[in-house]
């Protein structure tokens, strides 16, 4: 990604990032690191044509995709109409990176089995990708309906339900889970989620090791495991095992943040310092991570270091979009695609952008991640329309927040302010945890001075955990003032006064 727009300062509440852990089980559905297809029962077919498909499928999990190709063109060779066999086209596509192609596998599939649960619970998943939960979560009802015993669909619904924060409906969903399928991991994990938001830290422990998830590496599992130690004040062990999976997530900034936070909690500025500080120099750099950094220095006494990040961490959220170079700010190593793009904006050479953004689309054109890159480079050269135009075909197979809000400020560059705002409500509603986009919502609420729904939508960011915003509660107390609310108005003047930044403090003995 080559722009990106400037993030508010966030609190990073556990209760909030807690909402997120349950579809943080696979990252992106398609391209999870545990198996997330449904039961291989639901494979019809001859028995050749079966055995095939379920070759295929461990071979997937081997990420051996040449050999799943050969497994799929001779169960094409048995039945070219069985929608198993699409789905797992579908998966394969993805795989490889083919989006787009794999989007009409999944559509093929869904025509060949309408009431088939693997055609169902693909869809399912990108819908879910492509358009957020809410959406998703009829298309998740559907392929239970379709196959009420399938351990792995029961599993995606009640993660689906949880985010979508209906505890109880995914409670329910996990019981059952646990009827059909008593050893599967995700009965504890999913359980050990629930104990966790419900603040029982101790049971969420006992659950998630009887998961087994940890001890196979499962990112979900490691990042629960984490905060369950940062929320019992353990920092030393919340530090070592968030920053070992943000060593492997280092394009995760929620994770980043974690760590950064677990070292400061655990009085290791040094080590902050050492490690994040290249990340502040960014222009993308959230406040809130400037922050961390800045109170670090200033504990070690370096208050020249300390007060710029401090200054930029108090402004909060900056709206817009910046260019980030490629090695801006200490980041992990790019694709070199990326890489390129990403120098050749930052430089200035927009034609030789240009140019290399027409051969990726000449060479990877069924692509996702490159019609998203591309439509940076769009918005590089000022040609908004067609940045439009790529974005939205990316989005049909992902709709990643980053994304979204690159849409919605092309929309605005056009013009058209229905759009972008008739997308920003969408995403909303699917990713509804989402306090960044509620805060944004909040800000064209005010611009029209409807200060009801304005104090409505920030109460629910501060429920969220972004009460630590200072641009949040200045915004609060505006719509105070303007319901003529006296006391509430001085009170959310007074926190956000709070926040700027004081007197330094001494530094560490």
């Amino acid at each position: 990604m080559i722009c990106r727009p400037k993030s508010g300062l966030r609190t990073l509440a556990l209760g909030w990032l807690l909402a997120g852990c349950a579809l943080a089980l696979g990252g992106c559905s398609l391209t999870s690191e545990e198996d997330s297809a449904p039961a291989e029962a639901a494979i019809e077919g001859s028995d050749e044509f079966v055995a095939l498909i379920k070759d295929a499928r461990a071979a997937m999990r081997d990420s051996d995709l040449p050999q799943v190709g050969g497994l799929l063109d001779q169960a094409f060779a048995i039945d070219a109409e069985n929608p198993a066999l699409w789905v797992a086209i579908a998966r394969l596509r993805f795989r490889g990176g083919e989006h787009l192609p794999a989007l009409e596998a999944a559509e093929r599939a869904l025509e060949l089995g309408p009431q088939s649960s693997l055609a169902l619970h693909l869809r399912a998943q990108m819908v879910r990708d492509a358009h957020g939960l809410s959406d998703a979560l009829p298309w998740f009802e559907a392929a239970h309906e379709a196959a009420p015993e399938d351990a792995e669909i029961l599993a995606d619904l009640a993660a689906t339900l949880g985010d979508l924060g209906r505890n109880r409906d995914m409670l329910a969903a996990v019981r059952k889970l646990a009827k059909v399928d008593p050893k599967h991991p995700k009965v504890h994990y999913l359980q050990a989620l629930l104990a966790a938001r419900a603040d029982k830290p101790i049971l969420a422990r006992s659950l998630l090791e009887r998961s087994g998830m940890v001890s196979r590496n499962v990112p979900a599992a490691l990042l629960l495991d984490g905060l369950i130690d940062l929320n019992e004040n353990a920092y030393d062990s919340a530090a070592l095992k968030l920053s070992a999976l943000a060593e492997r997530q280092p394009g995760n900034v929620r994770l980043l943040e974690l760590a950064a936070l677990a070292l400061l909690r655990g009085e290791r500025e040094a080590e902050l310092v050492e490690r994040f500080a290249p990340r502040t120099a960014s222009l993308d750099a959230s406040p809130y991570l400037l922050s961390i950094v800045g109170r670090a220095y200033e504990r070690l006494g370096d208050r020249e270091a300390a007060a710029p990040l401090l200054e930029r961490a108090a402004e909060g959220r900056v709206r817009g979009l910046v260019v980030l170079g490629s090695t801006a700010g200490g980041r992990a190593v790019l694709p070199a695609p990326t890489r390129q793009l990403r120098d050749m904006i930052a430089q200035n050479d927009l034609t030789g952008a240009a140019r290399l953004a027409n051969s990726l689309r000449r060479q990877f054109p069924g692509s996702a991640d490159v019609h998203s890159l591309i439509g940076d480079v769009g918005l590089a050269v000022n040609d908004p329309e067609q940045a439009l135009e790529l974005y939205q075909v990316a989005a049909q197979i992902r709709r990643p927040w980053p994304l979204t809000q690159r849409i919605i400020a092309a929309y605005r560059i056009t013009g058209d302010d229905i759009a972008a705002d008739t997308l920003l409500v969408r995403h909303l509603a699917g990713e509804p945890n989402n306090a960044e986009a509620v805060l944004m919502l909040a800000e064209r609420s005010a611009a029209a001075e409807d200060w009801l729904r304005v104090a409505v939508l920030l109460d629910y960011a501060i429920d969220l955990g972004a009460g630590n915003d200072p641009h949040l509660l200045v915004l609060r107390a505006a719509a105070a003032r303007g319901l003529e609310r006296d006391s509430e108005k001085r009170g959310f003047a007074n926190a956000a006064e709070s926040l700027r930044p004081g007197a330094f403090a001494p530094p560490a003995e």
